[in-house]
């Protein structure tokens, strides 16, 4: 047996091994959950059905969406950027006020209120390309559709589980949102492989190449969104077999000993859903009004301002790494799978394992360990990737490029046209940006309640989204900003003439400029992520004065 067989016969060994591993621990993981609510309506069980479909269609176009802006829509680097921010502030302020909406008028109609705004966009964004117009359309339905499906989710798993059930639902929701994540990664990476145009070689040469359905010629991010639409039409067929008014009540016998049982509760009219909005706004304005003038107000917000630094990577993950991975990497690269699939799968296993061995850590604690471990992953990618490239021609690249990324039959192939070497330095910077999420992100809900007032952690937890929303100004700018500097497009010029080169719509091609600084990008990303874990240190000081006036001087401690 060669070098390389032997080789390939290791990895093998390894990849069933570990994907039979890896498969028990997930039904083990989502069993455990399942298995205390087996007491819960089944209308739960519909509503986690039509959450996944509407996740993996929104995880299959959510990445795209920067490039489709682009690359059909006509916007620049910057211009896109600054487009997706004004869509993502729509995204915030309809999530401020859609939860008053589901009290209502209830669960169901408000699930048909979403999926009639979702399915509105996706048909739109299938057809229309003028920017102005599908802003309208599209992206304002998209907003509004898509911005009902957390508050829904809370609510329902409220009513539908016992007070101990609901932590398992969640954590049952957690685990299937991120598989539904992975699952759109995947098809990101797998609609992108299939419609593209491959030169005489089999290189990909335009990735955005499409196909032809019924008649009509669809571009490949167009073909995703179909498949958007198709799953948010699919996803109808659930909501009709939810009851509305179904909930779990608890009670305890002579014995103490308690039980549960379902009952229905009409859903009470309370008025019109724009009443309802009217509402929440006024109710939202009433409690900023109050909270402003506690002092209590300003260290919540100045902490929570702290923790935004590094939540803004998920936001570069979405909407700068894609078009920096494919000008980087190349066209066809398989941007979907090494943080669309990735993430997600290492976050089922990650956080129920980390929660287990941290439990007795302050939130405090977590937040700042977790931050640091996230924020320093970013540096990872300014490392060059030939530093990486020796692991191409071992086990773990056999593993990696051939039976996960499946860019190659066999390591001959893969190594007569080796991938791009900064695959390495993008895969264990998401490997290693995850291990932090897991320790960090599941804390930050419990370290926001716990510096919120006693007594007012509902206010002050509601009011925890305004410094995100404000700082989404700064951080959708500097997206367009970085790709736009260190991965720029520019014109195509022909070397025997000097002249733009021309499309067969005459329009100049664009092709990639200097990317000698891209690692530039994770420097400026890196270097606003550490502030998070600095900035938290500076202010424990702060931080332990104000628990210790809640709660008393152990509780900082």
């Amino acid at each position: 047996m060669n070098a390389v067989e032997s080789t390939l016969r290791a990895a093998d060994i390894i990849v069933y091994v570990g994907l039979v591993g890896l498969a028990i621990a997930f039904f083990y993981i989502v069993w455990s959950y399942a298995k205390g609510l087996k007491d819960s309506p089944r209308d739960m069980w519909i509503l986690f059905t039509y959450k996944i479909i509407q996740y993996v269609a929104y995880a299959a176009m959510n990445p795209i969406l920067i490039l489709w802006l682009s690359k059909e829509c006509g916007l620049g680097d910057i211009a896109a950027g600054n487009y997706i921010m004004a869509w993502s502030i729509l995204l915030s302020l309809v999530g401020m006020v859609s939860g008053a909406l589901v009290d209502t008028i209830g669960i169901k109609r408000t699930l048909i209120f979403s999926v009639i705004f979702l399915v509105i966009a996706r048909f739109f964004m299938t057809f229309v390309t003028h920017p102005v117009l599908i802003f309208f359309v599209g992206f304002v339905p998209f907003a509004i559709g898509f911005a009902m499906v957390a508050p829904v989710i809370s609510v329902s798993i409220k009513r539908f589980t016992t007070k101990e059930g609901a932590t398992l639902g969640f954590g049952l929701f957690y685990v299937i949102m991120n598989a539904a994540y992975a699952i759109g990664g995947w098809l990101i990476d797998y609609f992108r492989t299939v419609f593209v145009e491959r030169d005489a070689a089999g290189k990909i040469v335009n990735e955005n190449f499409g196909a032809t359905l019924f008649g009509m010629h669809f571009s490949t991010y167009q073909l995703l969104f179909v498949l958007a639409l198709i799953l948010t039409i699919l996803s109808v067929a659930c909501i009709f077999f939810i009851r509305d008014g179904i909930e779990v009540e608890e009670e305890a016998d002579e014995s103490g000993k308690k039980s549960s049982k379902i009952v229905f509760k009409p859903v009470q009219d309370h008025g019109s859903g724009l009443a309802a909005i009217k509402s929440a706004f006024l109710t939202m304005y009433g409690r900023i009004k109050s909270a402003v003038s506690e002092n209590y107000f300003w260290i919540f917000i100045l902490i929570l301002t702290v923790t935004l630094f590094v939540r803004f990577i998920f936001f570069h993950l979405h909407y700068t790494f894609p078009k920096y991975g494919i000008r980087v990497l190349g066209e066809g690269a398989k941007i979907g799978n090494i943080y669309g699939v990735l993430n997600p799968a290492l976050i089922i296993f990650l956080v129920p394992l980390f929660a287990a061995i941290t439990k007795k850590w302050r939130s405090f604690t977590m937040l700042v360990v977790g931050s640091a471990i996230s924020a320093a992953s970013c540096f990872i990618a300014v490392i060059p990737g030939a530093y990486f490239s020796g692991l191409t021609d071992s086990v773990l690249g056999e593993i990696v490029f051939i039976k996960w990324l499946a860019m190659a039959p066999d390591m001959p192939t893969l190594l007569a046209n080796p991938p791009v070497p900064e695959y390495w330095s993008l895969i264990v910077f998401f490997t290693v940006f995850t291990i932090g999420e897991a320790i960090w992100s599941p804390r930050l809900m419990q370290f926001t309640a716990e510096i919120a007032p006693k007594g007012k952690e509902g206010t002050y937890i509601a009011l925890a989204v305004l410094p995100f929303f404000l700082a989404k100004f700064v951080v959708g700018p500097m997206s367009g900003m970085l790709v736009n500097a260190y991965t720029p497009m520019v014109d195509k010029i022909d070397p025997a003439t000097g002249a733009k080169v021309l499309d067969a719509a005459g329009k100049v091609v664009q092709v990639v400029g200097d990317l000698s600084q891209h690692h530039m990008v994770w420097v400026w990303i890196g270097g606003m992520a550490i502030v998070t874990p600095i900035g938290l240190l500076l202010l424990h000081g702060i931080y332990k004065k104000h628990m210790e006036d809640k709660t008393g001087p152990t509780a900082a401690h």
